[in-house]
């Protein structure tokens, strides 16, 4: 499997108490069908920090097929028999960054894991760090090596098991019905943790205070937004073996 050459990360607020519904909804109707368009699901996550918010990561092969099979999708029969159920569970659906990985293999969805069959309802193991870093300007090269020579290593070190980089893709957002924050550089990080204490275990060792933050922190024009985020039973982003 490749990686997605372009990738949404969706990040939804959603009316207390609904996010199992959501999840329930998600996981049954909305993967094949978006897959069998051309889409890829990456993965799809409750967050450990926030009850009402989900988060997914949605792939495309390039900006002509994201415009394509969005249009098939949402016109298609699937979303319009459920759309008022999944829209009815949302405050906001428009936190959106349209991205690419940073370069060539830096995609988290390159190797792929199993996903579990329509019905499934265990958790799979794994918390995924989702960091957004937001720039004063485009990534550029500079950026991009200390991701490579500094922050991944310390990541890895850390045991991460996984680690994407994204950064902004400054196309047009070719499908208008889905608003994407557009004119707002950003690093986007993900780091695949077994599991939370792992991730824990992580933070409380300082070793990214250390030795990535300061590293980052010229690059940054605000504080960085973190969620630790852990797979739905259905999510293809997980570390279960």
């Amino acid at each position: 499997m490749t990686e997605s050459p372009i990738v949404e990360l969706r990040r939804y607020t959603l009316h207390p108490g609904q996010r199992e519904a959501l999840i329930e909804l998600f996981d049954r109707e909305f993967i094949e069908t978006q897959e069998a368009l051309g889409l890829r699901v990456i993965g799809q996550f409750r967050d450990l920090d926030d009850e009402n918010r989900f988060v997914w990561l949605r792939g495309f092969a390039d900006m002509t097929e994201r415009a394509a099979g969005l249009d098939a999708f949402y016109g298609g029969p699937v979303w319009q028999a459920h759309r008022d159920a999944a829209n009815a569970t949302m405050v906001d659906s428009d936190d959106v960054f349209l991205l690419r990985p940073a370069w060539a293999g830096a995609g988290i969805d390159g190797a792929k894991s199993a996903r579990a069959a329509p019905g499934a309802t265990d958790q799979p193991a794994g918390l995924l760090d989702a960091t957004v870093f937001p720039l004063h300007a485009p990534a550029g090269s500079d950026l991009l090596a200390l991701c490579r020579e500094v922050l991944s290593p310390v990541l890895r070190q850390g045991g991460a098991r996984r680690i994407g980089w994204y950064v902004t893709e400054h196309s047009p957002n070719n499908y208008r019905r889905l608003p994407v924050r557009e004119g707002e550089p950003v690093l986007v990080g993900l780091a695949l943790f077994d599991h939370a204490d792992a991730f824990d275990a992580f933070a409380r060792s300082g070793a990214w205070a250390r030795n990535a933050q300061p590293a980052l922190a010229p690059w940054l024009a605000h504080p960085a937004e973190g969620h630790r985020l852990v797979p739905t039973s259905r999510s293809a982003l997980h570390a279960t073996l």
